[in-house]
C-alpha cells in the first residue's frame, strides 16, 4: 500500500510539473486608471519641467517563467498631456509639437524582452509618436504579480524607464537650448 501511495504521488508531481512546465504566458488587460508616463526635460538648463500621460490602452502577455515570451502592446491618447501650465498644453498638442489633430495616439510595441536578473527586464520595441517609429529599450521593474486584493483578479504592475530624443520623433522645437533628452517614468498595473 505504502509503495502504491508514493507511486501515485511521484505520478501527481510529475504531472504538475509539466502542467507548469507546459503554461503558457498570461494576458493582462493595462488598467488606465492606474498607468501613466511621466516626462522630463531640461528647460534651459535651470529646470527639469514634467507632463503627464494619461488613458493608455493595450494588453501585457507575461510569464516569470519565461519573459523572453512576454509582449507588450500599448497605446496612449496624446491629447491627454497635462504639463500643469495650460498655455504649453496648448502648444503640445499643435503641429509643433504632437499635431494631435493628424496624430492622435502615441503606441508601443515590443519585439523582444530580456531578463535582467530578479524582477528587472529591459524591454525592446518601437515607439511611435507623430506617425514615426523608433526603437526605444524600456528598463522594467517587475513590482507584482498576484491576485488583487480588491477585485480578486490576477494582476501584474510593472514601473520602467527609458531615455529617448524628441526630435527624432518631429518635436525639435527649441533643441538645444530646451533639451532633446526626454526622460521617461512608466508605471502600470494590468488585470487578466
Amino acid at each position: 500500500m505504502l509503495r502504491k501511495n508514493a507511486k501515485l504521488g511521484t505520478i501527481l508531481a510529475m504531472g504538475l510539473f509539466c502542467a507548469g512546465a507546459n503554461a503558457a504566458p498570461e494576458t493582462y488587460k493595462i488598467d488606465p486608471g492606474h498607468t501613466s508616463v511621466i516626462a522630463s526635460w531640461s528647460h534651459f538648463g535651470f529646470s527639469h519641467p514634467t507632463a503627464a500621460f494619461n488613458g493608455a490602452e493595450g494588453t501585457i502577455t507575461f510569464d516569470a517563467d519565461s519573459p523572453e515570451d512576454a509582449k507588450i502592446s500599448v497605446s496612449m491618447d496624446v491629447e491627454t498631456v497635462d504639463s500643469f501650465v495650460e498655455k504649453l498644453n496648448e502648444e503640445f498638442l499643435g503641429k509643433d509639437y504632437f499635431d494631435v489633430e493628424s496624430h492622435p495616439k502615441a503606441t508601443f510595441k515590443s519585439t523582444k524582452v530580456v531578463a535582467k536578473g530578479g524582477d528587472k527586464y529591459d524591454v525592446h520595441g518601437d515607439l511611435t509618436i507623430k506617425g514615426i517609429t523608433k526603437p526605444v529599450v524600456m528598463h522594467a521593474t517587475l513590482n507584482k504579480q498576484g491576485k488583487h486584493p480588491m477585485n480578486q483578479k490576477p494582476t501584474v504592475g510593472f514601473d520602467a524607464e527609458a531615455e529617448i530624443m524628441r526630435s527624432e520623433f518631429g518635436l525639435g522645437k527649441y533643441v538645444p537650448n530646451v533639451g532633446d533628452k526626454v526622460k521617461l517614468r512608466i508605471t502600470t498595473e494590468a488585470q487578466q
